[in-house]
């Protein structure tokens, strides 16, 4: 099969993108609202931007209604997030934070999630996460702002946690952190069979 993008509708667009760029990694993105809600929801156009300085990046693809996802709202009024790795344990209820709940309403009561304090930065943290990233917004890059527009966020790293059972020789045991990516559809996949080859 063959797919010529300007013959389809964005959402056949978004079915082949989704479908076959995989697996993608999650940004579990807490922030706060100008008003005190606290929000979390998952991204998974997500991935580094830069080491030097540090800098994530995700992308929010627009609502079919058109407008900002509750998440952008708040990086735009606070300036503040915590970016959050999802481990096995916690897919389920990152899942459950997927739901379209208004505004007012916190999804870590909605999923039962444990909150703990962040480090630098005032959006809660998910207790149990093993890896997180607290950030300030950099940069917000607007594609387009119609339905399924999408927009790229650049957020500078300013604290990073990792458990501590997970930091073994300077590094993060890749095999205990048990991070999910998501796939196509309602797909996730694990990554408890993982394959180490070194670079020629």
């Amino acid at each position: 099969m063959l797919f010529d993008t300007l013959q389809l509708s964005p959402q056949e667009i978004y079915r082949l993108l989704v479908g076959g760029v995989t697996p993608r990694p999650i940004a579990w993105i807490s922030t706060l609202s100008k008003t005190g809600v606290a929000n979390i929801a998952p991204y998974s156009f997500f991935n580094v931007a830069s080491c030097n300085p540090p800098i994530l990046w995700y992308s929010q693809v627009n609502p079919r209604e058109g407008g900002d996802k509750d998440t952008l709202v708040n990086l735009l009024d606070t300036k503040e997030c915590v970016v959050h790795i999802v481990s096995e344990p916690l897919l389920e209820k990152m899942n459950q934070t997927c739901a379209a709940l208004p505004a007012d309403q916190s999804e870590f009561a909605f999923a039962q999630l444990e909150q703990c304090p962040s480090h630098s930065v005032k959006p809660p943290s998910v207790r149990g996460t093993l890896v997180r990233y607290e950030c300030t917004l950099r940069e917000v890059l607007r594609f387009n702002s119609l339905p399924m527009g999408g927009s790229a966020v650049l957020l500078d790293v300013k604290t990073i946690f990792v458990d501590d059972a997970l930091w073994q020789d300077g590094f993060i045991n890749q095999m205990q952190l048990t991070s999910v990516g998501k796939m196509g559809a309602d797909f996730y996949s694990h990554t408890d069979n993982l394959i180490e080859l070194s670079r020629p």
